[in-house]
């Protein structure tokens, strides 16, 4: 087919054509500004995950200080419990407790022999989840700051723990004080024979994270309370149990079918 010679552009189609590029330009236009929102959107959503799921330091145990007197061991759950106990023995008993409140102190002043004595003799393992949801009863967040000493004394010597959570009960601080200072964490730590080196990890309050971590898993998955205690996975409601002196050992003996 020929072309007439000479022949003119339509100014129709090149008017077409022209809206028809303006369009395709703003399209990509709009593309490219869209893309660009999903990857900051994208950025923005994996930032704050990796946030909310940043533990922070965690602590744990080393192999040549987890091995205790008499065959137990100690070591630091995935759930944040400082767990001790021979391996071979039948019961756990598992306590949720805080250490600004009355009520732990109670439960410790009852039970804290029976718990030792359960341990030493083989017969349980003991598992301390110590949170901190009662920071708003003193004015320096307090129990975040015993929890950050209890992963410290547990790290140094996992042998003076038992001791050192019960001097802590014995000198628990009024709420709504400002708790125990720094000094007087690591002069209760340094009491009951934990090395100087303590020190320094309890002024650096470095488990601060974690714990707050760990204080809200426990709160999801169903503590209400403090504390909350549990023998082979049971938890016990009776105050005979809970506040009478010597009201777990029962518990532990049934449990381990004595």
């Amino acid at each position: 087919m020929s072309k007439k010679p000479g022949g003119k552009t339509n100014p129709l189609a090149a008017a077409e054509r022209a809206d028809r590029n303006r369009k395709i330009l703003i399209q990509v236009g709009v593309a490219v500004v869209l893309v660009g929102l999903i990857a900051a959107i994208g950025i923005g959503i994996a930032v704050k995950n990796a946030d909310k799921n940043d533990l922070g330091a965690t602590p744990s145990i080393a192999a040549a200080a987890s091995q205790l007197p008499n065959g137990a061991a100690a070591t630091i759950t995935d759930n944040g419990a400082v767990r001790i106990g021979k391996p071979d023995a039948k019961v756990t008993v598992r306590v949720v407790a805080d250490l600004q409140c009355p009520a732990c102190k109670a439960f410790e002043a009852a039970n804290a022999q029976v718990i030792k004595d359960a341990v030493d003799k083989g017969t349980a393992i003991v598992e301390y989840n110590i949170i901190s949801f009662l920071d708003k009863a003193s004015t320096t967040k307090y129990s975040s700051r015993a929890a950050n000493a209890a992963y410290c004394v547990a790290e140094a010597d996992p042998s003076k723990y038992l001791g050192w959570l019960s001097t802590m009960f014995e000198q628990q601080p009024a709420e709504g004080s400002a708790g125990l200072s720094d000094d007087q964490l690591i002069t209760i730590a340094k009491g009951v024979g934990l090395p100087d080196s303590v020190g320094q990890c309890i002024k650096d309050n470095s488990y601060n994270k974690y714990i707050g971590a760990k204080t809200k898993d426990m709160l999801t998955s169903g503590i209400q309370s403090t504390p909350t205690v549990f023998v082979n996975g049971k938890q016990l409601q009776s105050s005979q149990e809970l506040m009478v002196p010597g009201g777990l050992a029962p518990a532990i003996a049934a449990a381990a079918g004595q």
